[in-house]
């Protein structure tokens, strides 16, 4: 198991998106986990990594305000997010993997 949180031993991950960071979390103490720490495939890193860069894009950042469309955004963020928790936990069977999706109430 890897340790790189202030918990004894890293047993319980969670996929949970944020801007500017990677997409696990320690969900016992909330550490970000650098995704390069975890042995995934090439492909799953790459979704991960794509689905991270898209956190927020339901966000118009000039005017710090939600798009017309923020709410629809959000909802197809979470299913690709629920998505790839299911393949997250296919790859870390050692690990508790949980997905804490994004709502409006995130924001603002």
């Amino acid at each position: 198991m890897i340790e790189v949180c202030g918990c004894p031993s890293l047993k319980k991950v969670k996929v949970e998106g944020d801007v500017g960071a990677d997409a696990l979390w320690c969900a016992v103490c909330g550490y970000n986990l650098d995704l390069e720490e975890f042995n995934f495939s090439k492909r799953l890193k790459s979704e991960l990594n794509t689905w991270m860069n898209a956190y927020g894009e339901w966000i118009d950042w000039d005017k710090d305000a939600l798009k017309e469309n923020a709410n629809k955004e959000i909802i197809t963020h979470n299913e690709i997010g629920q998505s790839l928790t299911k393949e997250v936990q296919k790859e870390l069977v050692d690990y508790e993997v949980i997905f804490k999706p994004t709502s409006l109430s995130n924001f603002f």
